[in-house]
């Protein structure tokens, strides 16, 4: 470290040490000392954006001194609470935000803290030559700025934190006001126990009383090197327009095509399965299916058969009129699902739509035309519109009109290769699913690895921590190289 950056660290931990908000520390290179400090401005809770950009920099300084190896168990810090205490967690999750399946609610978090790449996704690349040696390493941005989603307010915090910190970053987040209660307690609980531990405290920053306001201020901050956002369209857009370098993890409408080829009862229960996960809060969840007319009649008797329940054209209206509203978007109106209907149950849809079902009914599903404002609208309720195709061309076009070019999900039921082959190539989403429900291009019964924020709009995908480094390449020169290695 230099001498402006040990001046400019001691500076801010002196004067928010006066405000009791975390202790002061020396300039040296000596180890943090743990204290114990309560209420706002401990343990990563914070009021104002500065103070959290200040606090989370002196982390990032820290950290920085520290090995790879305290990174992990920073990790395992991260991962071992939110596995442990998923169901407590969960539970005040879905009584803040009311809306979700609260069995999701801690699967979620005991998957992420099992599921989320750490440090092992680090790697170095090597050239060596006759002319020396250069090396590739991962490089940390420094603070980050994070914006996240009432859906799955903890659980994007979570993945995102141990995702960021493998990186070497230090995270502040603005979360979603409708998520804010969790999102304290939880980052509450990591930074206590990593600082019980490393003893750095702050390296998760939360902003106890998000705003838009302060998201904008996050965006604006100098000390803010890079955005990551999980949101809908209008904070995905100010991401990336706020003039830093923005991971931004946007909207989608994911449509699923079935084929004349396919396994009818699979199919069935896998559009089941991934619609009703966590009442399809998911981004990535199914939310509109074109069947090719063949096997249209068939598929609904399956999705009968499997538990879900059929809503006739009437219901169907009548929960429309309710669950999907107008809204101004500058000079033009456009249809959105409607705030108290998003994420809830089955039977609370079924009751707007005037008819009485199970309480542990999962999915209702109807036929519509593709007009319809399920079809057009990212409606995030368990709910799941079926338009009657002609062929499966007809199928694969309207799937590509009503995913609105967000190139986020695609999903395809079929056993036909060219078909699959054809859709993948015509969609060009992020993430296209095979004959599985969605939730398997995360890793849920598929392979990979799994993040809750997927970059569709800036490209970087399924993000690991790879996504919240930099490349940094160091180079030995022709005879220096060589005397080096002898």
């Amino acid at each position: 470290m230099n001498l402006t950056e040990d001046m400019i660290r001691h500076v801010v931990s002196q004067v928010l040490a006066e405000v009791g908000r975390i202790p002061a520390v020396g300039t040296g290179n000596s180890s943090p000392k743990t204290v114990s400090v309560t209420g706002v401005g401990a343990r990563g809770i914070f009021q104002s954006v500065d103070s959290a950009v200040a606090a989370a920099r002196v982390a990032f300084l820290e950290l920085s001194k520290r090995p790879i190896s305290d990174r992990k168990r920073i990790i395992d810090h991260i991962r071992r609470i939110s596995i442990s205490q998923a169901e407590e967690l969960g539970r005040m999750e879905m009584l803040e935000t009311q809306i979700g399946r609260l069995d999701h609610k801690i699967d979620k978090l005991r998957t992420l803290g099992e599921r989320t790449p750490g440090v092992e996704f680090l790697r170095s690349e090597v050239f060596s030559g006759d002319h020396g040696l250069a090396v590739i390493e991962h490089a940390p941005f420094g603070v980050i700025g994070a914006i996240t989603p009432v859906t799955h307010s903890l659980p994007t915090i979570t993945g995102n934190a141990v995702s960021m910190i493998a990186g070497g970053n230090t995270v502040v987040v603005n979360p979603h006001p409708s998520g804010k209660r969790v999102a304290v307690e939880g980052v509450r609980r990591f930074n206590e126990a990593i600082a019980s531990d490393i003893g750095i405290d702050n390296l998760i920053c939360v902003i106890a009383e998000p705003t838009l306001e302060s998201a904008q201020e996050l965006f604006d901050h100098r000390d803010i090197a890079l955005i990551c956002v999980t949101g809908g369209p209008a904070v995905a857009r100010a991401a990336m327009q706020c003039g830093k370098r923005a991971i931004v993890a946007g909207p989608g409408n994911p449509p699923v095509v079935v084929d004349e080829t396919a396994d009818l009862a699979r199919a069935a229960r896998c559009i089941i399965d991934g619609a009703s996960y966590d009442n399809n809060l998911l981004c990535i969840a199914e939310k509109e299916v074109f069947v090719v007319d063949s096997v249209f009649d068939s598929l609904l008797a399956e999705l009968r058969s499997a538990g879900a329940v059929q809503l006739k054209s009437d219901q169907i209206e009548r929960l429309t009129a309710k669950a999907i509203s107008d809204m101004s978007d500058g000079s033009r109106k456009k249809q959105v699902a409607a705030k108290e209907f998003v994420g809830k149950d089955a039977a609370v849809l079924a009751q707007a739509a005037g008819v009485s079902v199970p309480a542990d009914t999962r999915l209702l599903f109807g036929e519509t035309l593709h007009t319809h404002p399920f079809v057009t609208v990212e409606q995030m309720m368990p709910f799941v519109p079926f338009v009657r195709c002609r062929n499966v061309d007809e199928a694969i076009e309207l799937a590509k009109h009503y995913e609105h070019g967000f190139r986020h999900t695609a999903i395809i039921h079929s056993t036909n290769v060219r078909n699959m082959t054809r859709m993948g190539r015509i969609m060009d989403t992020t993430l296209f699913v095979k004959n599985g429900p969605c939730f398997a291009s995360l890793g849920l019964g598929g392979e990979g690895y799994l993040s809750f924020s997927i970059a569709t709009p800036t490209g970087e995908g399924v993000t690991t921590p790879l996504t919240f480094t930099r490349q940094r390449r160091c180079s030995m020169i022709d005879e220096l190289c060589i005397l080096g290695s002898a």
